[in-house]
């Protein structure tokens, strides 16, 4: 049974959703290019033969290369406003997409200068090529960064990621930083377009400055503050599901961090070989001043032996991060949908989101719905419907059509939804719910797949 301030919540209507400053950020990075194109425009006053046509582009892409890898590293920073703002997830697939147009524009850099300074020497692209690299100030460090660039592109593209371990691909994306370090210089001693300009240099050292800042501070000292001063650890490890494990974190002054229902802290264990990489993990259950959990399923080796994580286990963590939070609600009403491991933040979020809220939780048997007992807990003692989508004796799957959604809220336009599962389920899921009438603007994702 409802008590009487939730009915009244439920009653009442929603605040406006919060914002994203998504589009300002995009408007801001594009202004940069717009810049970065400005500033070759200006220095070019003629372009006469194929020589000069090959090192204009040759320039132009080498100053958009240079631009985009400091944009490809400000998005690495884990800047709040980005991170719990916009949204990890639409933040990684601006940086995955950032990397393929960095990769593409030093590529072709590469291959338009050479040409272009072969064209106006005389000379074989061979022999230009190494005249470039051995005789040109800083053009050693330039290749070696470019190599690195390559090499990181190449284990990002979707058919090599999933051929190797996250830890892996984890160390190999760090050298990002070193191959930006080593391209940098050579940008201002061989730029023609910032050579010998003092306010597109200054610039240019501004750009670079303030986002190695942003990454010093937010990736290295940050963290370094939160940790010493929460000092995490692991109270204790517990089952939930077959390859399903929850863990009790203990610590001091937790709710100074702020942690919110629906978002996610990125987690070094420093104990069963787990400390090599930082994996994001949600909050299974609300924040509490001393204590936090989350809920792990055995997807890979990392996730795998968090099982066999001991208590009193040190614990390097970062967060808050994600923007899966009430902050996106719209409307009074809320459909909460999980798919296996998905769960984890909308089980926190059933539990404290206000209005009337329904969860949907897809799994493939009754056994594997981690934190059942939790959700009917919470079902019952807030009045909110949980609904369970299972596979049928002989292994069918549900189908969440837009009509199946229908006919369960007849309503479902009038909702706010959330969503959490592997990518071809809400995928699968957002198609529906459109059909179903839902806005756009209503339906609230997050991914945490790397």
């Amino acid at each position: 049974m409802t008590t009487v301030d939730e009915r009244r919540a439920a009653q009442a209507p929603a605040p406006p959703g919060r914002r994203s400053p998504a589009g300002a950020v995009l408007a801001l990075l594009w202004g940069g290019a717009a810049a970065v194109v400005a500033l070759w425009w200006t220095d070019t006053s003629s372009v006469v033969g194929v020589a000069d046509w090959l090192t204009g582009a040759g320039r132009i892409t080498g100053l958009l290369a240079g631009y985009a890898c400091a944009v490809l590293v400000g998005l690495m920073a884990r800047v709040p406003v980005l991170e719990r703002g916009v949204g990890s997830d639409r933040v990684a697939r601006w940086h995955a997409r950032a990397g393929r147009c960095t990769i593409g524009l030093v590529l072709a850099h590469v291959v338009l200068i050479l040409l272009g300074y072969a064209a106006q020497d005389g000379a074989s692209l061979v022999r230009e090529t190494l005249t470039v690299v051995l005789h040109y100030p800083d053009m050693l460090k330039a290749t070696a960064g470019t190599a690195v660039l390559v090499a990181v592109g190449i284990t990002s593209a979707r058919a090599v990621r999933h051929r190797t371990s996250h830890e892996f691909w984890y160390h190999v994306h760090l050298l990002t930083y070193g191959a930006v370090f080593l391209a940098f210089f050579h940008q201002l001693t061989l730029g023609n377009d910032l050579s010998g300009h003092p306010l597109a240099t200054a610039f240019w050292y501004a750009l670079y400055i303030g986002v190695a800042a942003l990454v010093l501070w937010y990736r290295i000292l940050v963290p370094v503050r939160l940790n010493l001063r929460h000092r995490l650890r692991v109270e204790s490890v517990h089952p939930e599901a077959p390859g399903v494990h929850s863990v009790v974190l203990r610590g001091r002054w937790l709710d100074e961090l702020a942690a919110r229902p629906g978002q996610f802290f990125r987690w070094r264990f420093l104990g069963a070989g787990l400390g090599r990489v930082s994996t994001p993990y949600s909050l299974s259950a609300p924040p509490q001043r001393d204590r936090m959990r989350i809920t792990v399923k055995a997807l890979g080796d990392h996730s795998a032996a968090v099982r066999r994580l001991r208590p009193g286990t040190r614990v390097w963590a970062e967060g808050p991060y994600g923007s899966l939070t009430e902050d996106r609600r719209t409307s009074p009403k809320a459909l909460l949908v999980a798919a296996g491991v998905g769960i984890t933040p909308l089980r926190a979020l059933f539990e404290t989101l206000p209005g009337e809220v329904t969860l949907l939780y897809r799994a493939r048997s009754a056994e594997d719905l981690a934190l059942a007992g939790e959700l009917e807990a919470i079902a019952h003692r807030r009045g909110a419907r949980l609904l369970y989508a299972l596979n049928a004796p002989d292994g069918r799957r549900p189908s969440l059509t837009a009509g199946s959604l229908h006919a369960a809220i007849p309503d479902l336009s009038r909702h706010d939804v959330y969503v959490c599962g592997p990518h071809g389920f809400a995928h699968d899921l957002y198609e529906a719910l459109r059909t179903a009438g839902v806005p756009d603007r209503r339906i609230h994702h997050e991914s945490f797949e790397l």
